[in-house]
């Protein structure tokens, strides 16, 4: 299992402390919700933040998730300041226009994932599963810290892991919202092989025993 704390939940006066808090508790990702108040209400970090991270913490992998109008351009800048890996959601744009941002992120040398949100079914994602490097599952709705899980996530991370093994294909099952030991063993069950936990890590005495325990679900 990888584990990969989501910024959102940190406060910026300790984010770097604790990102390297959290790398040395066992997380080996990162993950950097990035929000433009257009296609989510809410807006976050910079791309400066993707710096400050890769300096303070440079083994941590930069798992960058846009959940923006137009990611193709608006990742831009994200990408020049160290994103390894960029994931954009099925909703942003047409199926043509998804094939192509896939390939241009790709040509850039990225791992490249597409989410869905809770209401998207499944089926949006099939046409471009064998051009994924990562299949993001949001577990509640885009756009804030500290929802709680959403269950019918359960069978969309099913559905993913079936059509994975049928297809024969290598793209990773990542899981974003409302994670914490319990949900986490719920979603590693249904097929889940990177959690994405915010709240439940961050601002916490326990850090260790946390990531511990999402890492052996």
């Amino acid at each position: 299992m990888i584990v990969s704390p989501s910024i959102l939940a940190a406060k910026a006066e300790t984010l770097t402390q604790e990102c390297a808090a959290l790398e040395k508790a066992g997380a080996t990702w990162i993950h950097i919700d990035i929000m433009d108040g257009v296609f989510v209400p809410a807006s976050t970090f910079g791309p400066d933040i993707v710096a400050q991270i890769k300096a303070a913490c440079p083994s941590l992998y930069r798992d960058v998730h846009f959940m923006v109008d137009d990611p193709a351009t608006y990742a831009l800048p994200y990408i020049r300041n160290g994103a390894q890996s960029v994931t954009f959601h099925v909703e942003n744009y047409d199926e043509a226009t998804i094939h192509q941002t896939i390939a241009k992120f790709h040509e850039m040398g990225l791992n490249v994932g597409l989410s869905l949100k809770p209401g998207t079914p499944v089926e949006a994602v099939l046409p471009f599963l064998e051009e994924l490097d990562l299949v993001l599952v949001m577990s509640v709705e885009p756009g804030k810290g500290g929802q709680a899980f959403l269950p019918s996530a359960l069978e969309k991370i099913a559905f993913f892991k079936k059509e994975k093994e049928k297809r024969a294909l290598s793209y990773a099952i990542e899981v974003d919202g409302g994670i914490n030991a319990e949900t986490g063993a719920l979603c590693a069950k249904a097929g889940a092989e990177i959690l994405v936990a915010g709240s439940y890590l961050f601002g916490k005495e326990d850090q260790t025993e946390r990531v511990e325990a999402l890492l052996h679900e």
